[in-house]
């Protein structure tokens, strides 16, 4: 009997030592979640910190800058502060309507240079290799053309888009191919595609009066690396060879440099001629939130209107 007495005590002991260590584990997942919240908590405060840092630090910039064209950069599509910067230059080109625009390089749409012009109203055309996030209307005002881009079919392409808008001009083009952009640009060039404005990428890592440009591969892909697209200088040897004249970088990044037909030079006299004046070095650091997150919806009633 003694026996039997001491077994089920050990039993009751037993029962109840896990009973306290199950509870104890309660109060660590406890613990557990509150500091996991705490952490998500303090990371989201970080990120709008750092998100509110890098914008007023942007603002300085274009504040600082010696080029006035700087101080109008704003984002609204594209990936920092181009489009306040394309709007102010197609104002000055008094095209702020009825103007063509094409694109070589859209990702999957959501994000680009020349969607703010679409936006204007004008009739556009866009090439790139992806697939577009949203649903696309047949029209006679805008076209997607899917494919991948090479310098020898980049002249095609771009005569394919005008000739579905059955436009004799581009007003605007922009190009971000994240490699063999330089080639590309001289292949539209030689080809007779002369827009009023000229946006492109290019790699600012080297300054002025460095020049420097990749090896042209027709199966390029960047590697998120430094190897890729052209220097400044570079690219402006061969805008200027063409007739163009460089009048920004936009602040934010020192990625995207505008290039203007000389025939328009005269609405810049403001802007300086001097190069060093006019570059930007790489500062490669992205928003994480910018308003609300880009919507699908908003681009299908721009282009699909």
């Amino acid at each position: 009997m003694r026996w039997l007495t001491m077994g089920k005590s050990d039993e009751v002991e037993k029962k109840s030592q896990l009973a306290s260590i199950n509870g104890k584990l309660d109060q660590l997942g406890e613990v557990l979640r509150a500091s996991h919240d705490q952490l998500a908590l303090c990371v989201e405060r970080c990120t709008k910190l750092s998100d509110l840092l890098l914008y007023q630090q942007t603002l300085n910039l274009q504040k600082s800058h010696p080029n006035p064209l700087n101080r109008f950069g704003k984002k609204c599509f594209s990936q920092t502060d181009e489009d306040g910067i394309t709007l102010e230059i197609v104002r000055r080109l008094d095209i702020t309507c009825n103007g063509v625009f094409a694109e070589f390089g859209v990702g999957n749409g959501l994000e680009n240079n020349t969607l703010i012009l679409a936006c204007l109203g004008w009739r556009g055309f866009w090439v790139g290799g992806e697939k577009l996030a949203f649903h696309l209307v047949p029209s006679n005002k805008f076209t997607y053309i899917e494919g991948w881009i090479t310098a020898d079919n980049i002249a095609g392409l771009a005569r394919k888009g005008m000739g579905f808008l059955q436009a004799g001009q581009i007003d605007v083009v922009s190009l971000d191919l994240d490699g063999n952009d330089i080639y590309f640009v001289r292949t539209l060039l030689e080809n007779n595609v002369a827009p009023k404005l000229f946006i492109v990428e290019y790699n600012a890592k080297f300054p002025p009066p460095v020049r420097f440009q990749i090896q042209y591969n027709p199966d390029h892909r960047w590697s998120g690396d430094d190897y890729f697209g052209a220097s400044l200088c570079s690219f402006t040897d061969l805008f200027t060879e063409h007739g163009y004249r460089l009048i920004c970088c936009n602040s934010h990044t020192g990625a995207n440099a505008f290039f203007i037909h000389a025939d328009h030079q005269h609405l810049f006299r403001d802007v300086p001629t001097d190069i060093g004046d006019i570059y930007v070095g790489p500062r490669y650091h992205l928003y994480e939130n910018y308003g609300h997150p880009a919507s699908a919806r908003v681009v299908e009633e721009i282009l699909n209107s």
